[in-house]
């Protein structure tokens, strides 16, 4: 693939297909954009080495999915619809893409289409955006990049996942932390995650006598972050905000954490405001699984009574749409109809798919032996005494997606098909188990997209926030 050093390089290679013309993009070639330039122009927003390039590649396919009907968008009204028993028996899969986003991305909305399904949504965890480096801007990009690549006619949903306090440092600056969580949604907003999952569940006190007082911290901050989403949207524009009352890998969730938690969030937060459209809660599994000392995954217990009880209780009682199942991915097939069945509204998925990648007999064995190589020397200190070798790679080797980011994305096409069409395989189990599939008119009956044009970019411009990789292994 071709980099551009300038924008007179750019608007060279996409002459024909588009014309830039102050702040609007005009798509000159609708057929030659979508099969010539989008590629390209995916490609040198995340691996130009000029960052006005990469600036302008981002804003053309931004501007784009605008003009060609499929914007980013919010799912805020479709869950809210599910309160008032508008619809059901649907779960939405929100897929974490951590490696290759762009082909994934793209292998996801072939899948779609075959199902006739639109209810999805992609999402990026704030500690994987650290590990596998990608900022929002930049997954936006490839996100929307795919959707125009595939002819995609439906609302996209692009989500932050885990935008979450880390208690360590809360307990001595929670100013800061704060800060941190709040710049990232900034950043996120502008870039167009108009879905964005805040998880201060990190801050629940289990030590406290009442559960009002476990969840307090948890609520006020949650209710005070909001209050920032609702600053950062674009007019017209309700983000989702999703809570979380437990650490998936703690304790179960309980009708009266999420009592206490819904009364202080709702007090809290005053009148006037929009809360929350959904809750996660904790059931009983483990974000990526628990790896045996063999390499295979231990068997969870789920409890989808909890699911059952606190979903009609958030309906009823609190009227928003009602609660997510985290860590999903690597449950049996088995599992994933009964989320449906049980009314979860949505439900998260990662790992299982960076186990596809890293695990297929496609996956070139010397790049896996040179990320494994690199794991021993450079996470080392994360291995535990009573580890074997499979649990320690198991475990870390989602950090190795930003380092060995080009290098994926530079497998051969024969390569890449031959995994992704084992992602197809697993996309096409799950959006059938999950009631997806004939649904895709439900999202034109509750999603109006909002039109959102940005600015062309100004040299310089740079609303990036630091961050830093979570040392919390339920971040994701």
């Amino acid at each position: 693939m071709n980099y551009w050093n300038t924008i007179d390089e750019l608007k060279k290679a996409c002459e024909g297909s588009l014309e830039i013309d102050g702040d609007s993009l005009i798509i000159k070639d609708e057929s030659r954009f979508r099969n010539e330039s989008t590629e390209k122009l995916v490609w040198n927003a995340v691996f130009s080495g000029n960052e006005e390039v990469q600036n302008v590649s981002r804003w053309i396919i931004w501007e784009a999915s605008q003009n060609l009907g499929c914007p980013s968008s919010s799912i805020h009204d479709l869950y809210m619809s599910r309160a008032d028993d508008f619809w059901k028996d649907m779960t939405v899969p929100a897929i974490n893409i951590r490696g290759i986003t762009y082909d994934v991305s793209r292998t996801i909305f072939k899948t779609l289409k075959k199902h006739n399904a639109a209810a999805c949504i992609f999402e990026i965890a704030k500690s994987e955006m650290a590990y596998t480096d990608q900022r929002p801007s930049e997954y936006v990009t490839c996100v929307l990049g795919a959707a125009i690549r595939e002819g995609w006619k439906y609302p996209v949903f692009i989500q932050g996942d885990h935008f979450q306090t880390n208690i360590k440092k809360f307990a001595t600056d929670p100013e800061s932390e704060k800060s941190i969580i709040k710049d990232l949604i900034t950043e996120a907003a502008a870039a167009g995650f108009y879905n964005i999952d805040i998880d201060t569940s990190t801050l629940v006190d289990l030590t406290k006598p009442t559960t009002a007082e476990q969840q307090k911290l948890n609520y006020e901050v949650a209710a005070e972050i909001t209050k920032h989403v609702r600053s950062c949207e674009p007019k017209g524009v309700t983000i989702s905000v999703g809570g979380e009352i437990g650490e998936v890998g703690s304790e179960n969730s309980t009708p009266e954490e999420l009592i206490a938690f819904m009364e202080g969030y709702n007090n809290t937060l005053g009148t006037g405001i929009t809360g929350i459209s959904k809750i996660s809660i904790q059931t009983g599994t483990s974000h990526g699984g628990v790896p045996l000392p063999d390499g295979s995954i231990a068997e969870v217990a789920l409890d989808f009574d909890v699911i059952d009880k606190l979903g009609d209780l958030a309906r009823k009682q609190f009227r928003f749409g009602g609660v997510v199942q985290h860590g999903a991915s690597t449950l049996p097939e088995s599992s994933f109809d009964n989320f449906p069945k049980h009314q979860a509204i949505e439900v998260h998925l990662a790992t299982g798919f960076q186990n596809t990648i890293i695990d297929s007999t496609n996956f070139p064995k010397n790049l896996k032996t040179e990320i494994y190589e690199w794991l021993d020397k450079n996470c080392a200190s994360e291995k535990k005494p009573d580890q074997t070798n499979e649990q320690f790679y198991y475990k870390t080797r989602k950090k190795a997606f930003g380092v060995f980011k080009r290098k994926l994305w530079s497998l051969t096409d024969n390569t890449k098909g031959a995994i992704m069409s084992e992602l197809a395989r697993q996309f096409d189990m799950l959006f059938s188990k999950l009631g997806i599939s004939d649904k895709a008119e439900l999202i034109n009956k509750y999603v109006t997209p909002t039109a959102v044009h940005h600015a062309f970019p100004k040299t310089g411009q740079d609303t990036k926030v630091a961050l830093e990789v979570d040392d919390n292994p339920n971040a994701d």
